[in-house]
């Protein structure tokens, strides 16, 4: 008798430990939009000579050039790395023939996951949206809104209400969309339980970090791993530092480099809960680089960087991938911007 009790509880404890591990990995990618080298090295010098990316284990390098240009938008970069497609610059979510393409995050969707999108820009921006839209134009905004009212993406943060509840075609889809609540501050969304939550944190674009942007995107990050956590299901989480690329446009330093610091501020709250969970995955990267930002001057006991900048627009310059968690060494080494996709999809498909 007891030695049926023993393998008995053997088993169970097999099992149990066999289940565990059977749960599929979360995702979380993050993107610095406009990051490349530079950026990183700018707001490293700026931020007392450390990035938290220096705890990533693996990097590699990534090509961005999209179907139609050498120089990418973040329209065919985003949905190159969402759905693993090379694509013409503007077009958002389809292929070069305009046919629509499943994402990684509707990948994730119809495999039981969680699902969550945090941006400093608006929410129906090119990068976020390349992850559940579907539409020819990047700047199609309301019809951009309109489809994410229907993704069932769980929680949603960033600017943009405007077309939402200010549209040419007199819808308001904050009160069509009646499953979830909207948070109208930081703390409401933090306390809220719902399974479904957007929050709108401003009518247009969000202001720049360092011209006082609330909420901080790490607060944001860290409230919404927890309600994810707390869903008790694997997840993905997307989270775009957006406006590192709009200083480079604006040739702003100070604006450039006060994104990038935030941004490392992100990751480390990132790398900080993955610390404690062995089932996850981090793929840090970025759509393109820039601006062609290079570091000229500064002083580095002062955390000070002098930029300049060769263009207000987008280079094709490679842009580097950090990985850590789950799986990460599949992220090592050269390759296209679409491999993003195709070694996310293996993982949650294995």
């Amino acid at each position: 008798m007891i030695k049926k009790t023993l393998f008995l509880l053997i088993t169970l404890s097999c099992f149990t430990v066999q289940s565990q591990n059977s749960k599929k990995p979360n995702i979380i990618m993050m993107i610095g939009d406009g990051m490349g080298l530079s950026q990183i090295s700018s707001g490293m010098y700026s931020n007392n000579n450390y990035t938290s990316l220096e705890r990533s284990k693996y990097v590699g390098l990534i090509k961005t050039h999209s179907s139609s240009n050498l120089i990418t938008d973040s329209a065919a970069a985003g949905t190159a790395m969402s759905s693993g497609v090379k694509t013409k610059n503007r077009v958002v979510g389809m292929d070069d023939n305009y046919k629509p393409v499943k994402s990684i995050l509707e990948v994730c969707k119809d495999l039981g996951y969680s699902t969550g999108i945090i941006v400093t820009s608006t929410i129906v921006h090119a990068t976020p949206a390349s992850y559940y839209s579907k539409v020819k134009s990047r700047y199609q905004y309301e019809d951009i809104a309109s489809q994410l009212a229907k993704s069932g993406i769980n929680f949603f943060v960033g600017g943009g209400e405007r077309y939402f509840n200010n549209r040419s075609d007199n819808r308001n889809l904050l009160a069509e969309m009646e499953d979830y609540f909207f948070a109208t501050s930081i703390d409401k969304y933090k306390n809220n339980n719902s399974n479904k939550i957007g929050y709108l944190t401003s009518y247009d674009d969000p202001i720049e970090k360092h011209k006082g942007r609330e909420p901080s995107l790490p607060s944001l990050v860290e409230s919404t791993i927890q309600k994810l956590e707390n869903l008790d299901k694997p997840f993905f989480l997307l989270i775009e530092s957006a406006q590192i690329d709009w200083g480079g446009h604006d040739k702003d330093p100070k604006h450039m480099n006060s994104e990038m610091i935030e941004f490392d501020n992100t990751i480390k709250t990132v790398f900080d809960y993955i610390d404690n969970d062995d089932n996850t995955l981090v793929v840090i990267t970025a759509d393109h680089e820039t601006g062609g930002a290079a570091i000229t001057g500064g002083d580095l006991l002062k955390s000070k960087v002098k930029n300049k900048f060769v263009s207000g627009s987008h280079t094709a310059t490679m842009v580097p991938v950090f990985s850590s968690g789950y799986k990460a060494h599949n992220f090592k080494g050269v390759y296209d911007n679409t491999e993003i996709f195709n070694k996310l999809f293996e993982i949650v498909n294995q």
